[in-house]
């Protein structure tokens, strides 16, 4: 198959993976999450359940958009593990770049009324979120190796560039920031660097 085919199959996987999120947005926003099925979920976007699932593991992630590994994705991610410069600064970056792929300010709306309506799909969000912190603290053993503390170290990079993104995102979504994604988490990283920094203070 040649590149260009390829490229055009992917865009369409992407459009039907979008089409399956906004249509599960729709329905869950006039009949609620109970009020509709994968297979009529399947007809209004006119795919066949099979297809569904080979997007999303559930009616709950395809309202969120939590699609199956993006081969995109796939591709930062595997660029991150081969990297060998700084570990913060290239997990950053990672982050960074897959906030470009799907840029998640544009379903905010459609989600808050979503969770509005259906409060306990906060739930399977808060899931998937952990799932995916799983996923990272995997990329960053397989990168840094499995040494002492190394899902410890894991672990506290992931959680801390988490807790920088949803300061960014607060900026964006709730005070209006004019601000890139980019230079909000950045501006951050900056000032954590500053409060772990080892104490300048004379004795």
């Amino acid at each position: 198959m040649s590149e260009s085919a390829d490229s055009l199959r992917e865009q369409r996987k992407r459009e039907t993976s979008r089409a399956l999120a906004e249509t599960a947005r729709r329905l869950t926003a006039e009949q609620g999450f109970a009020g509709f099925t994968v297979e009529e979920l399947c007809a209004e976007v006119g795919v066949s359940r099979r297809t569904f699932f080979n997007y999303f593991e559930s009616k709950e992630n395809a309202v969120f958009g939590f699609a199956a590994i993006d081969p995109r994705q796939e591709a930062l991610e595997e660029d991150f593990v081969a990297r060998t410069g700084d570990l913060l600064d290239d997990f950053i970056a990672l982050t960074i770049a897959r906030f470009d792929l799907v840029n998640p300010l544009d379903d905010a709306p459609a989600l808050f009324a979503v969770i509005e309506q259906e409060p306990r799909l906060i739930k399977a969000a808060f899931e998937q979120i952990a799932k995916n912190e799983r996923r990272d603290m995997e990329l960053i053993v397989r990168r840094t190796g499995e040494g002492d503390d190394a899902e410890l170290r894991a672990e506290v990079l992931v959680h801390s560039v988490g807790a920088l993104v949803r300061l960014s995102m607060d900026r964006l979504l709730h005070r209006h920031s004019t601000d890139s994604f980019r230079d909000l988490v950045s501006r951050r990283l900056e000032v954590a660097r500053t409060v772990y920094a080892p104490s300048q203070k004379a004795d």
